[in-house]
């Protein structure tokens, strides 16, 4: 299958100023992907391209196959979007918009929709506008998902979720991804969430990629280190260009680090004298990584 998101050169200007600049990637088939950034480094606006609500100012964004600006009932039929603002008609009841939104879809899937009232705890029968922020999200999630998405695009989905329904949700998206085999992109400061389903990371910073790959190989690539130097030699700064943090004294210290090879370790701990200790990172401490070596590259 082909990839379901393709960016290529794509770039987003509001009068001028630049939102995307430049980005190409390509989001593989039935991967989830974390979608990471800071507040404003355009998440927002790659998902918004994505679905056809903006269009580029320059290069190329193709959604299931065509440019999505163009897309027809074809492909809106197996693209599922969540945004962290909920846009629904508040004057219906939570049961009037899902049949609302149901007409629009062949393959509505009323067992579904059932059981995420269920599980979500969420009242037909209340009106919209009555909802609190955690309901509306639950049901823009139940609007994006009940016709079985090829391509699912979710902006800060659960941001307003209590504990146990998060983790509720985030169960369901691993169901509706071995059930309908589908593309996930998500959108998310919940970085401990995302973890637990995304298998593929693309970091944004000011516009520009700063990652784009699987999160094992991510993980694999980057490690914490604690350094132990019996004799008290460490250096007040380590020169190393693979060092990315560091904090400690003379006798420990604490370095993130992009794995260097074997010789290149063996070579660190002669020099230093010193004992290593490795750590994985999980992602909350691989972000500001990312970050901080796109700002080491610009």
């Amino acid at each position: 299958m082909n990839a379901p998101l393709v960016l290529q050169n794509l770039t987003k200007d509001f009068d001028g100023h630049v939102a995307l600049k430049s980005l190409s990637l390509e989001i593989p088939a039935g991967r989830v992907a974390g979608l990471l950034g800071r507040n404003g480094a355009g998440k927002t606006t790659l998902i918004n391209l994505a679905c056809g609500l903006l269009l580029p100012t320059g290069g190329t964004c193709a959604t299931l196959g065509r440019m999505a600006g163009e897309l027809d009932a074809s492909e809106l039929n197996r693209l599922g979007v969540v945004f962290q603002e909920g846009r629904f008609l508040d004057w219906m009841t939570v049961a009037q918009q899902l049949s609302f939104n149901a007409s629009f879809y062949p393959a509505w899937d009323k067992d579904r929709e059932c059981r995420l009232l269920t599980e979500l705890e969420l009242n037909p029968a209340r009106k919209i506008v009555e909802l609190s922020t955690g309901d509306r999200q639950k049901l823009g999630i139940m609007l994006g998902v009940c016709h079985h998405p090829s391509l699912l695009l979710l902006d800060e989905p659960v941001s307003a979720l209590d504990p146990i329904v998060r983790t509720r949700m985030l169960a369901f998206l691993l169901d509706l991804i071995r059930e309908d085999d589908c593309t996930v992109v998500i959108s998310s400061h919940i970085l401990g969430d995302v973890e637990k389903i995304v298998d593929w990371v693309i970091c944004l910073e000011r516009g520009e990629l700063a990652a784009n790959a699987p999160l094992d190989e991510l993980q694999e690539s980057h490690s914490e280190w604690i350094v132990t130097s019996p004799s008290g030699n460490l250096p007040p700064k380590f020169t190393e260009s693979w060092v990315l943090t560091q904090a400690g004294n003379a006798h420990q210290a604490r370095l993130a680090v992009r794995c260097p090879d074997q010789a290149a370790e063996r070579k660190f701990a002669t020099i230093h004298g010193a004992r290593i200790e490795r750590h994985p990172l999980n992602l909350d401490q691989l972000f500001p990584l990312l970050i901080h070596q796109r700002k080491t590259a610009a």
